[in-house]
């Protein structure tokens, strides 16, 4: 079995459509894996986000499967969290999601959710990876009567439109309340509109007309701008934006005002702690994290724990500390008392119903973090030397976090799913702050740049 990972990154394996390792072949192999790895006489859930590729890798990793003798629910478009909740529903041995997130439509990915929802740690990904090694299945595959089918779960958007509906609570109803709901033309297009309809909102829907191209295609939650403008325009109450898979989420209030997965975070935690339903005493999120957050957090007795970037790090530590809310500043937020990963519609749902509890406006609940100037950047390399061994590199960020001191911090890692090192900087001053990002930058250009 393979020791180490080679094909799966921060969100299992992803790149452009058509190129190693985003290939048919790549898939097919995946999928046998899995029904090696799952039970070869097992079931597992097939679902997808809105790109063009999608139909072409969903093909692959079901014939697979099929040829291990596993059978194959296919569900179609549907947000990953939907796919999580089919798998734990349905009794299925593993779920499959083929969507990159957020990335553009020539990209795609693949990532797996064992049969209780949870993403798959790392030394299972590496065992998968052995399993797909050439020859490692030669002797195992089906034959004759044992070769496995696919079928079609019609059912599944209505499953999961159910599943989140029972999430808001019974006694509360959205009506009265204008939204903006952004499906960023990917997997929730037909899911977000129909969940905040049937509890009683009045829905202005944007995003919604995927063609297999335009998913996250200005729009979205990497993008909100067409989110934000819209509230303006039709003098809606909030907006809120998701992205191509709808794992994550960001709002904007009736002034277009944007509030990301730190202040969403924030307005849940001090919710849950006043009510009595924070468990461990604290809140999981990442590196990436705002100190506002942290700082917003202590002034009321609450813990803040830092995990590596991806929400299933961020899981795997609430699992470890008990812990059932954490996310990420970029919009995956986990409330593990309704479900195993980040849920953009889910926690929209969770928020609306703080605001209706409270009788208080989203600005208001999201005042309550101050937040600290931040700076990101996202420099391609070339290759992705360990930064350990680039001491060039490590002289100017420790220059830097000199100066700032206990005021701000900076955060230097490879991003898990593109050539890129992703720089982060906080501090009081935003002028050096981008001063600084400029002096890493350049540093980083010249020792490891793209040629």
């Amino acid at each position: 079995m393979a020791s180490e990972r080679r094909l799966f990154g921060t969100d299992g394996i992803r790149g452009p459509a058509n190129v190693h390792p985003m290939t048919p072949d790549v898939a097919m192999r995946l999928g046998m894996a899995v029904a090696a790895h799952f039970g070869r006489h097992g079931r597992v859930v097939i679902g997808k986000d809105t790109r063009l590729s999608g139909y072409m890798f969903e093909t692959a990793l079901a014939a697979g499967v099929c040829a291990m003798g596993a059978e194959v629910m296919l569900v179609g478009p549907l947000p990953t969290p939907g796919i999580a909740y089919i798998t734990r529903s349905m009794r299925a041995d593993a779920g499959v999601v083929i969507s990159a997130s957020h990335n553009p439509f020539e990209d795609n990915g693949i990532k797996i959710f064992a049969h209780d929802g949870f993403k798959l740690p790392d030394e299972v990904e590496a065992e998968l990876e052995g399993l797909m090694a050439p020859g490692a299945l030669d002797g195992r595959v089906a034959r004759g009567r044992e070769i496995g089918k696919a079928m079609r779960i019609d059912d599944a958007t209505g499953r999961y439109i159910t599943h989140l509906k029972h999430s808001f609570p019974s006694e509360l109803a959205l009506d009265g309340l204008k939204i903006v709901v952004d499906c960023a033309h990917g997997a929730a297009y037909k899911v977000a509109p129909a969940v905040l309809t049937e509890l009683g909102a009045s829905v202005i829907t944007i995003g919604a007309h995927p063609d297999g191209t335009n998913i996250n295609d200005h729009v979205g939650a990497m993008d909100p701008r067409a989110m934000r403008a819209a509230v303006v325009e039709h003098g809606a109450d909030l907006g809120i934006a998701l992205d191509g898979d709808a794992d994550r989420v960001v709002f904007c209030d009736h002034h277009g005002a944007l509030i990301d997965g730190d202040a969403i975070l924030a307005i849940c935690a001090l919710d849950l702690h006043a009510r009595g339903a924070l468990r461990g005493g604290g809140v999981v999120a990442t590196i990436m994290s705002n100190m506002g957050l942290g700082r917003c957090l202590a002034a009321a007795g609450i813990r803040l724990v830092r995990a590596p970037v991806g929400d299933r790090y961020v899981v795997e530590a609430m699992v470890a500390g008990a812990y059932n809310l954490g996310g990420e500043q970029s919009g995956h937020v986990i409330f593990l008392d309704h479900g195993t990963t980040g849920d953009g519609v889910l926690a929209a749902l969770q928020v609306l119903s703080l605001m209706l509890r409270s009788g208080r406006s989203l600005p208001e609940l999201a005042a309550s973090m101050i937040r600290y100037p931040q700076v990101a950047r996202a420099i391609p390399v070339a290759e992705k030397v360990p930064l350990e061994q680039i001491p060039g590199l490590a002289r100017v960020v420790e220059g830097i976090e000199r100066e700032l001191g206990d005021d701000g911090r900076v955060v230097v890692r490879y991003s898990g799913t593109e050539s890129k090192l992703r720089v982060m900087l906080e501090g009081p001053d935003l002028g050096l702050l981008e001063a600084f990002a400029g002096r890493i930058g350049e540093t980083v250009d010249a020792l490891l740049g793209a040629r």
